[in-house]
Parts: structure tokens; sequence; C-alpha cells
């Protein structure tokens, strides 16, 4: 069984295109499938023009607002029954056709394929993003995938067995699976215009896919040893507020200047103490580590 989840939010034009399409491309794996629209808050009148394309097949599930693609992804998996997950959008630029390959890749014993976007059909500000995005990742994260950023994607549902979803982080799933050892790969995707509607991503969402990027480091680089973060960071700022601490003393002591008219001894201070706390801080983490491993280990 495949499950295919298709979160939208104001695509009344965009689905009726969207759901024979990828009906006929899904007929055409040959195996049995399902698709779960789910509503994320649409406030335009989608419901006239989809309901009529709704059976046993094509499933809608409404959520009281809007909660964001993530979570509309998440409640989607709760009532996907298929072994094989496909996540993809319904602004019509994924195409359905790309299923044959994603499934051909799957076949050759990947756990996740990541869709990738070589020709993508977007403004100038979210390329570059992209690409200041995958230049990141891959050099710093080490990620195998050119277009982590792709929503088009298919994988077995038993990598969300180590794999937990919450909030944006759906936009790193491939690296996920790829840190706890699934075996990954991608498949270069047509990337259409869009036809109708608006897109959704503007500043603010570069923002925020920043700051996604940055958790992403972080829990992926040090989520089993949070000291290394924290006590690298304490340790810097200790060692520049001791040498800070240490010149203001030669300077009392060799020199006769009065400490009262030296700021620095004060912002010396500050950051010997901001240091120890962020050390603490690692310190902190690494005992709930070591007591979550210990109560799943009971």
């Amino acid at each position: 069984m495949i499950s295919v989840i298709i979160p939208f939010h104001n695509e009344k034009e965009n689905l009726p295109i969207l759901i024979p399409g990828l009906v006929k491309h899904l007929q055409a794996l040959e195996q049995l499938y399902e698709i779960i629209l789910v509503n994320d808050g649409s406030t335009d009148d989608f419901d006239k023009s989809l309901r009529s394309f709704l059976n046993t097949n094509v499933k809608l599930l409404d959520m009281n607002r809007q909660m964001g693609k993530g979570k509309a992804l998440v409640e989607g998996l709760k009532t996907a029954t298929g072994e094989i997950i496909v996540f993809m959008d319904a602004d019509l630029q994924d195409d359905p056709a790309d299923l044959q390959s994603f499934k051909t890749k799957l076949n050759e014993g990947l756990d996740l394929v990541n869709g990738f976007r070589r020709d993508r059909k977007d403004n100038a500000i979210i390329k570059v993003y992209s690409k200041l995005a995958g230049s990141f990742l891959k050099n710093v994260l080490g990620s195998p995938f050119s277009d982590i950023n792709c929503g088009f994607k298919m994988f077995r549902k038993s990598v969300l067995d180590d794999v937990v979803l919450y909030g944006n982080n759906f936009r790193f799933l491939p690296l996920a699976a790829f840190y706890e050892g699934y075996n990954v790969g991608e498949v270069v995707v047509h990337n259409k215009p869009r036809l109708h509607g608006v897109s959704k991503y503007g500043m603010r969402k570069l923002f925020v896919g920043v700051m996604d990027m940055f958790i992403a480091y972080f829990l992926y680089k040090f989520s089993e040893r949070p000291l290394h973060f924290f006590g690298g960071i304490g340790a810097v700022l200790c060692i520049i507020g001791g040498m800070a601490l240490s010149w203001v003393t030669y300077e009392r002591i060799f020199e006769g200047i009065l400490l009262y008219r030296r700021p620095l001894l004060q912002y010396a201070i500050f950051l010997i103490i901001l240091g120890i706390q962020v050390i603490m801080t690692g310190i902190i983490g690494e005992l709930i580590v070591y007591l979550h491993h210990k109560k799943r280990n009971l």
C-alpha cells in the first residue's frame, strides 16, 4: 500500500487538476494506494470542487485551523495505512509522473528517496536561499542530498520508528533518516511552475528556515553529546574573560591603574560567569541524555 499525504491551504484551483493525474500515475504502479488530503485551515471554498473526488482511495482530513505543514503531515501519518509513504505538495509543482522513479529507487533497496529539483521553478530569493542552505548542510552537516527542501519524497513508514516528526523538522526528515543509518538517495524530479494561487514562502519563511537549519545542526550533531556543544562555547567565553581579567590584573599590579577606571573588569567577570553557565547547561543536557537512556534500558 502506498499512502500519499498532501497538505494544502487555499488550493481550490489546483486540487481538481492534481487528483486525477495523481490517481492515474498511482494506478500505473499496479499496487494498492490511498491519497490523504489534509486541509490546513483553508479559507476558500475548496470543498465544492473537491467532494466529487472523495472515495475509499481519496480521503480528506480537516484541521480546525491553520497549524502549519508539519502538523498537517503528522495528522496525515496518523491516518495512513500504507507501508510506503509519499509526501508531496498540492500546488502542482510536483509531477506525479515522477512516482515511478521514486518507486524504482525504493525497489533498489533504499529506505528513503528525496526529490531533487535540478531546474527549480521559483523566484530568485528562494533559489539563493536554497543554494546557501544546501551548501551549509553539505559542508557542515555532511548531507548527501542536493535539495533537502524538496517536499516531494517517498520513504518506508518504518523510517519513522527512529525519526520524530514535529513542527518544521519535516524539512530535515531525509537528513535525520541518513543519520539514523537508513539507506537514502535522491532522484531528479520535474519541478513545474505554479499555475494558480500564490506561494506560501516569503521572507518570514526564509528566516524560519535559517533558524531550523541551526536547530537541525544542534539536534543531529549534538543531541547525544550536548556538553560538546555547550562546553565548547562556554570554554571560549571563559578563556576570553580570563585573558581580559589577567590583563586588568597586570595593569593594576605593575602599572598602578585603578580598577574602577577599567570597565573591562566587569566585562571579564561577566564573560567568565556566562561561560560557566553555558558549560553547566551542557552538563545538565548530558545528565538528561544519560537518564533517558538509563530509563529506556530498564
